[in-house]
């Protein structure tokens, strides 16, 4: 390894492959390992090992990371299974490397591979961790104001780093235009389509297909279990409400799995481990999913609650473990619904309340409808991979606008 010139800021030709600016992170050595792996070290002891084939998909240029488009052209059919680092050095600061046999020659900025070593490359790493909440943290939902969004980012990456946090934001004084729904959610990324439309009406129907379209009291639930991936985010507007009653409810089911997790063990592992058959009872649908109420996954994501008890048809089980079954769902029902985790407030007109449809259990108490009054809610759903590419592009932003310096 040898070293040429000083740790100045990147010269043009030490591209990075994304849309990121990075500071200047100068190397203090790199070494070739036994393995064949570039080993580089940071003069604060950080270290970093990386594979010659990794390094040669994120080579800038031709033939690697193309400099529109920022991806990697390289068909993995085409890298030469005896690749190899013939030549390793630092310039500036920056990784300079030759590939052989290719003898083709590739510089990388340091503050990117820095990025790399302190893990900021995963999914989650600049998006705020969820906070398990009840309801004495929160009796109602944070608020912001709706408006302020439109035309401030900083006023939207700060409502959705509390949407991140808690599961759920409520945002006032938003009006009560037939397409402001559409108009927030545009703020965030595509809605997602269901049966029930891009956007959907929750009032009181003559011939309802759904019991959000009644006066009736709602449990604790989550929407749409019946399907692979159920929703991550829902948006619900409230155009007008001059009924009685019919206050909404929010409990975090973070906080709830925690609490059976450690104080009903039984009941959670019933819970996590035991399955139903979720069918969308429908004249023109018929959507069907298997899985427990409370999906682990894989860890990445804090739970998926498929808890919709009129969409929930078939145990999917031993005979011996229904009974258990049912006991852990009266038990995580009863819990939703106590006054520890249970937030209840009223839907004001111009409020529209935003949530992770995988973690909160929303639902509201019975009303009646009287002549000359009506609850009236617009509603849309959304994935949650829009809400994090969102983020992740606000806060992106955000630290460009506060330090220049980097770019």
């Amino acid at each position: 390894m040898t070293e040429r010139g000083h740790a100045h800021p990147p010269t043009p030709d030490c591209a990075t492959p994304d849309y990121y600016t990075y500071p200047w992170a100068a190397l203090a050595s790199a070494s070739l390992a036994a393995s064949g792996a570039a080993v580089l070290e940071w003069p604060d002891g950080t270290t970093l090992e990386c594979h010659p084939m990794w390094l040669r998909e994120n080579a800038p240029g031709a033939g690697g990371i193309d400099p529109v488009t920022r991806e990697c052209e390289l068909d993995p059919a085409h890298i030469d299974a005896h690749l190899s680092l013939g030549r390793i050095e630092l310039d500036g600061g920056a990784l300079e490397v030759t590939f052989e046999p290719e003898h083709r020659d590739a510089k990388f900025h340091p503050g990117w591979l820095r990025h790399v070593a302190d893990q900021m490359h995963r999914p989650f790493a600049v998006i705020p961790a969820p906070v398990a909440w009840t309801a004495a943290e929160h009796s109602e939902p944070v608020t912001h104001d709706g408006p302020a969004l439109l035309d401030d980012d900083s006023a939207l990456a700060a409502a959705l780093c509390d949407l991140a946090r808690y599961g759920l934001i409520r945002l006032a004084d938003s009006g009560n235009g037939p397409d402001t729904v559409a108009q927030i959610a545009g703020l965030i990324g595509a809605m997602r389509d269901s049966n029930f439309g891009l956007t959907w009406h929750v009032d009181v129907d003559i011939t309802p297909t759904s019991l959000a379209n009644t006066g009736q009291r709602l449990a604790p639930h989550t929407d749409l279990p019946t399907r692979e991936v159920p929703p991550g985010l829902q948006l619900l507007h409230c155009v007008e409400n001059s009924v009685e009653g019919g206050w909404s409810t929010m409990a975090d089911g973070l906080a709830i799995a925690e609490h059976l997790r450690v104080a009903e063990s039984d009941a959670f592992e019933a819970l996590t481990m035991l399955e139903w058959v979720f069918f969308n009872r429908s004249p023109d649908h018929d959507h069907r999913w298997q899985g427990p109420v409370i999906d682990t996954g894989d860890g990445r994501i804090p739970y998926t609650y498929r808890a919709f008890h009129p969409v929930r048809a078939f145990p999917a089980m031993p005979a011996a473990e229904v009974n258990r079954a049912y006991a852990a769902m009266r038990l995580l029902s009863e819990t939703a619904v106590s006054d520890r985790f249970q937030m209840r407030y009223p839907f004001r007109p111009g409020d529209i309340v935003v949530f992770d449809n995988r973690r909160v259990l929303h639902g509201r108490d019975a009303f009646e409808p009287r002549p000359g009054t009506r609850r009236r809610l617009i509603g849309t759903y959304m994935d949650t991979d829009e809400f994090y590419s969102r983020l992740r592009v606000l806060l992106r932003r955000s630290a460009h606008q506060e330090d220049p310096a980097d770019a």
